[in-house]
């Protein structure tokens, strides 16, 4: 009897790994039928969730001299089009993934749960992106593209949905190689705008050099840290000095900022960076105070 039902769990588990094959096959079909569709985007989050439930699914091209392009969007909860807004005007700086591609020029497949810093949840970011559009899990691919541009891929879970199973982060994670082929087959045929002002590059410079008119070269390093996630804790790690002193450098960057919170902070950068439409140098913050 033991032996017999061996068999048959073996059996049934060999059965559920074919179906899954044969669903891969047949969506990655309609992806190669769909490489030259205009509406391929479209296509791929799709098959993406007949593979495996998500109802948030955001495709975002990153050129490498642009600001970022919504390829695929699906709407959120709550919040949605605001949202989207503050990201593709500023608010992808600061976000996990686009510093994943960047800072630490990483690809692949990533669990948002593994890659967020120290109280990143704690951020006015956060608040504004996650939580108000109902989010409570996300994974991403990051897949490199010509030209050093590349395409960021999320699926996220709103709603009542729980959060990814261990089951689903590994079958996602093994077609890593697959995602990664129809998209560079896909967008390297697109059109390149190689835009010389760098819109991007410009921006990310805008962040750098954030409160550097006002603030001292400490109190920048502190502003700069929180707006990337950390904790006072961890912006002292990252400093090497202590708690207290981290403290005192946030009430007086707050102070010359004239704000009072990390949620007034996020705005303000926000609204610097939105301000300055032919922004060249120097801190974004020079003319809009």
């Amino acid at each position: 009897m033991t032996m017999l039902f061996i068999i048959g769990y073996l059996i049934k588990k060999v059965l559920n790994v074919m179906s899954y094959i044969a669903k891969i096959a047949d969506i990655t079909a309609g992806w190669i039928d769909d490489l030259s569709d205009p509406n391929f985007s479209n296509k791929l989050a799709l098959g993406l969730k007949q593979l495996v439930e998500s109802n948030d699914v955001t495709i975002i091209l990153f050129r490498h001299s642009d600001l970022p392009t919504l390829e695929y969007f699906d709407e959120p909860m709550k919040g949605g089009s605001h949202n989207i807004d503050l990201f593709v005007k500023g608010a992808f700086l600061i976000d996990p993934f686009y510093l994943m591609a960047t800072q630490k020029n990483k690809r692949g497949f990533f669990h948002f749960k593994e890659i967020m810093p120290s109280g990143f949840k704690q951020t006015e970011y956060y608040r504004t992106w996650y939580c108000n559009s109902g989010l409570k899990d996300e994974v991403g691919y990051l897949i490199s593209l010509p030209n050093n541009d590349f395409i960021n891929i999320s699926l996220g879970r709103t709603g009542g949905l729980k959060s990814f199973t261990k089951k689903e982060l590994t079958l996602l994670a093994d077609i890593l190689p697959l995602i990664e082929k129809v998209c560079q087959c896909h967008w390297q045929q697109t059109n390149i705008n190689d835009d010389p002002t760098n819109i991007r590059m410009r921006m990310q410079h805008a962040l750098d050099h954030f409160g550097a008119s006002i603030l001292t070269q400490r109190e920048q390093q502190v502003v700069h840290l929180i707006l990337h996630g950390h904790t006072t804790k961890t912006v002292a790690e990252e400093l090497n000095i202590v708690v207290e002193t981290v403290k005192l450098h946030r009430k007086h960057a707050y102070a010359k900022l004239d704000i009072n919170s990390q949620s007034e902070l996020f705005y303000l950068f926000i609204d610097s960076l939105m301000s300055e439409e032919k922004y060249v140098e120097g801190d974004p913050l020079t003319n809009y105070m």
